[in-house]
Order: C-alpha cells, then structure tokens, then sequence
C-alpha cells in the first residue's frame, strides 16, 4: 500500500495497512499509526509520532521544524493522536525547547485546508479549524472548539472547550469554554448555543451558562455579580468550568 514512487527514510516505523501515495517524504524519526491513509506530495519529519487511522491529504508539511528564530536545530516533537483528518496544504511544526519541546494534537480533529499549527501548540479532541484558520506558537485549543475560516491566534493564548471563533477572527486574548467570539477584533457575543445544543447540552445548562456569561462578561464583573456566578456554579459543573477557566487566565479573556 505505499507507492513506490514515494520516498520512506530506512529509520521510519510504517504501521500495519498504511497507505502512502506517490512523491510523499516520510523522514527519519517518525512513527506513523496503522491504517493511516498519507496522500500524494505529503511531507512529513521527525520526531513525528502519529497515531492509527489517521487521513492526510496533498500537500501537507507535518512535523517540520519550528518558525522560530530561537530553534536552533534541538531534536522537539510532534505528537498526533488518531482519527484526524489533516486536508491540503495544512502545516502543522514540531516544538521548542522555549516551551516544553513538543507539540501535541489529540484525536478526533479536523485541519481543514491550508491550516497552521505553530510550534508548541496544544490541541485537544474533536477540534475543527477552517479553512485557513491559523494558531501562533504556544496556543491551546480544548475539546470541542471550533475556529472558522481564517481566524488568528495569538500566541499564548487558550480556547476554551466548546467555544466558537467566527470567521476572519483576530483572537488575541483567551476565549473561555462555551463562548461564541466574533469580529475583526474578537468580541464575545455570547453562549454557543447551537453547539452546545448539537452536543445534547441541557436547556437547563444552557440557560445557566447564559446567566454566568451576563454576569463576569456582558456585565461589570463586580463582587455581587462574582457571587452570584459562584452560587450557579456549586450545582453547575459548566459554570463551574466557565469561571474556572476565567480566574486562570493570564492574557485576560475576550469580553
């Protein structure tokens, strides 16, 4: 199932039933999961390990080394779970000994077309980033966040689980989990309904999450409104994880 037209590194690990197409590089020091499908015209270096059932279509550069003045050629990482789905053009670059040296995407995803995940970037499971969508180094992404098309990420910052960037997205502080952020200039606008729907969120939830987000972000977030917003979260695990995430944030988050 490899092409012999393709180019396979004698140190490379290939699982069980991978199919590697024609003119695609697989360096040294890379591990690739069995069953993953690998297109035509697909790069990838190492250390790269990447997981089982993987899909990574033409063009894609996987596992090449950072765009950071301060690499200096050290041996970082990149780690891929399983079931990703990586379209053209994506480019996704191992870590730095500035951050912990490695670059970690979960299971689950999907890299849209010409995506962009920097050096030391975290990634959990079920995220999708659009067409374009672009992360700058040190970002993490949690479960289930959703960038759209051509969004941007500063570095250093944290996307909340089940939030929602719209698209052409300047996101330059954090988004916390639940959150719908739209504009030029990020601006949260308010609870990702929909998505929280589609996830079989209850009503119930869903209302209590939109009281919290009135509460520390439409509104001045003052004591009494702190208070309260603490109150829902001792029987609101979401809301819990909502201020959670807000009182750890250091860049300050989108309001």
């Amino acid at each position: 199932m490899i092409d012999p037209r393709a180019v396979i590194h004698p140190k490379a690990r290939i699982g069980e039933q991978v199919s590697i197409g024609p003119f695609s590089v697989i360096g040294a020091e890379v591990e690739i999961g069995e069953g993953t499908w690998i297109g035509p015209h697909v790069v990838i270096n190492g250390p790269t390990r990447i997981g089982r059932d993987n899909r990574i279509f033409q063009f894609a550069s996987i596992g090449e080394a950072p765009q950071d003045l301060k690499y200096a050629g050290e041996p970082t990482r990149l780690e891929i779970g399983d079931r990703n789905t990586i379209r053209e053009g994506s480019t996704i670059h191992r870590g730095t000994t500035q951050g912990e040296g490695v670059t970690v995407i979960g299971s689950d995803n999907l890299f849209m077309a010409t995506t962009h995940v920097a050096h030391d970037c975290r990634i959990g499971s079920h995220v999708i980033m659009a067409n374009c969508a672009s992360l700058a180094g040190h970002v993490v992404v949690e479960d289930w966040a959703i960038l759209s098309g051509f969004s941007v990420v500063h570095q250093f910052c944290r996307i909340g689980a089940h939030s929602f960037a719209g698209g052409a997205t300047k996101i330059t502080q954090d988004i916390p989990p639940f959150v719908m952020v739209d504009g030029a200039r990020a601006r949260a606008i308010g609870i990702n309904k929909n998505g929280l729907k589609r996830r079989n969120f209850s009503e119930e939830t869903i209302r209590e999450l939109h009281r919290a987000f009135k509460l520390v972000i439409r509104n001045r977030p003052t004591k009494e409104n702190w208070d309260e917003a603490e109150e829902m979260a001792a029987t609101c695990p979401e809301v819990r994880q909502f201020l959670d995430f807000i009182r750890a944030s250091q860049r300050g988050i989108v309001r």
